[in-house]
């Protein structure tokens, strides 16, 4: 894992639309995994400046869906990433892939969303944000390692986090349906953006804790090309961040930390 620390969103935001571009310049990168939250925004934001055809090329596959709101809501990703990735990026909507939570047959549609991303080849590079409780997709602590898309029952921790986006506290759905750990590891890259202190305590058992499904993100210690950019909140809880500056620093090739 490679952990790289930054001064602002801005330039968080600029280093992923880099490691994307050059993705895709190499022929590397086919399909992104998008992630809704505040910390992938400047990603998007500074791909949508550079306002590249080959990122118009994508196609894209979101993390997770509240079950039981509609597609239209203003809180559902469907329409979240619509406003926030599909738009600004130009995208193919008919390329946009988000797992559909208000389908009537849920455990149905998680079994074709796994097929629709095996059918596009797997994804080549995912973006992801982190919750307060570990969480990487909606994938709350005890999650398994080897799940895939699946209904999950949020916790009270993570429906108190998004409150803000609802008219009230109990408008917040209680279950999801998200990617599971085990599909978001077989990804080829992963970039976790994570910024601000409200994310230190996460950030900090996801890096340098133990392995636990108690904190779900540390399973991106097993992966082999998982990178985490934080801003220096984010950071501010880990031990090791000289090391991690040296690290980025004097990487003698960036894929291999």
């Amino acid at each position: 894992m490679q952990v790289v620390i930054l001064d602002s969103a801005e330039e968080m935001g600029e280093y992923g639309a880099d490691e994307i571009l050059r993705d895709i310049d190499a022929e590397r990168l086919d399909v992104l995994g998008v992630a809704t939250g505040s910390s992938p925004l400047p990603v998007y934001a500074a791909l949508a400046r550079r306002a590249s055809p080959a990122v118009a090329g994508l196609t894209a596959f979101a993390l997770d869906e509240y079950v039981g709101v509609a597609h239209d809501h203003p809180q559902s990703y469907h329409w979240v990433i619509h406003r926030d990735v599909t738009v600004p990026l130009g995208l193919d909507p008919a390329r946009v892939h988000v797992p559909d939570g208000a389908a009537s047959d849920l455990a149905a549609a998680c079994s074709a969303y796994e097929r629709q991303i095996a059918d596009a080849g797997g994804v080549d590079l995912q973006i992801l944000g982190i919750g307060g409780t570990g969480h990487i997709g909606f994938n709350e602590p005890t999650s398994s390692f080897g799940s895939r898309t699946r209904i999950k029952t949020l916790t009270p921790q993570t429906r108190r986090d998004n409150a803000r986006f609802f008219a009230t506290p109990e408008d917040v759905p209680v279950h999801c349906v998200t990617q599971g750990l085990g599909t978001i590891m077989a990804a080829g890259r992963i970039l976790l953006f994570a910024s601000g202190l409200g994310k230190a305590a996460a950030v900090a058992r996801a890096v340098e804790g133990p392995l636990s499904s108690m904190c779900p993100g540390s399973i991106l210690q097993l992966h082999e090309h998982a990178t985490v950019v934080l801003d220096r909140e984010a950071a501010s809880e880990l031990t090791l961040t000289e090391y991690y500056r040296f690290v980025f620093d004097n990487r003698p090739d960036r894929h291999d930390e």
